[in-house]
């Protein structure tokens, strides 16, 4: 299976994902890296691991529908089945996620649905929330929404910092995702409504 990552900034649970990869964990090809970003440091991240980038900026279009046309095309070239979500911030069109539905996995730092949105662990920091965490989730047409592949909670100590919570949460992220993309890849999930099953029926899959 192909499978493309898109990020938009350093690119820290794109580097775990290609340690999956390297290491045999997750048993795909790591085909193409879609940045909207020319400093993202996931940019290096991809050239240092040998993977293809497509650097497609949002400002080169004239509308959300061309810019994403020129992402499918870099989809279509290199035969992408799956894609991960890894920090791009960018929301996807209704019609994108419609395209390829089922095919997208996002990663999102809460127990969703709590506290959603680009801030979440300052937000429930702040809100002074006992327990947070991390959740892997396909992606449909509503924001950080759509049926759960995983969650891992995380309490929050009393001596916590809104920077410890975030080394905490980021280290629970780099791995749970691959977890839930080798999960994808090995044809495990079946999403029946709002809920994901773990199967046993792979080879149905391939």
């Amino acid at each position: 299976m192909n499978i493309a990552v898109f990020a938009s900034g350093r690119g820290t649970n794109f580097a775990a994902i290609i340690r999956a990869v390297k290491s045999g964990k997750i048993k795909a090809n790591l085909s193409l890296l879609v940045c909207d970003n020319p400093s993202a440091g996931a940019i290096k991240k991809a050239k240092l691991a040998g993977i293809a980038v497509g650097l497609i900026q949002r400002g080169d279009f004239a509308s959300r529908q061309e810019f994403e046309a020129e992402i499918i095309r870099y989809l279509q070239a290199k035969k992408i089945k799956l894609i991960v979500l890894a920090g791009f911030m960018r929301i996807l069109s209704n019609d994108f996620v419609l395209r390829f539905k089922n095919k997208i996995i996002n990663i999102h730092p809460s127990l969703l649905p709590a506290f959603k949105g680009s801030h979440a662990i300052l937000d429930a920091f702040n809100y002074g929330a006992r327990i947070t965490g991390v959740t892997v989730h396909f992606v449909d047409e509503l924001m950080d929404h759509g049926p759960i592949i995983l969650q891992q909670a995380l309490r929050i100590e009393e001596n916590d910092t809104a920077e410890s919570l975030e080394a905490k949460i980021h280290k629970i992220e780099h791995r749970l995702y691959p977890e839930a993309v080798k999960l994808c890849v090995e044809g495990m999930l079946r999403i029946k409504g709002r809920k994901v099953r773990l199967t046993n029926l792979r080879s149905r899959t391939k």
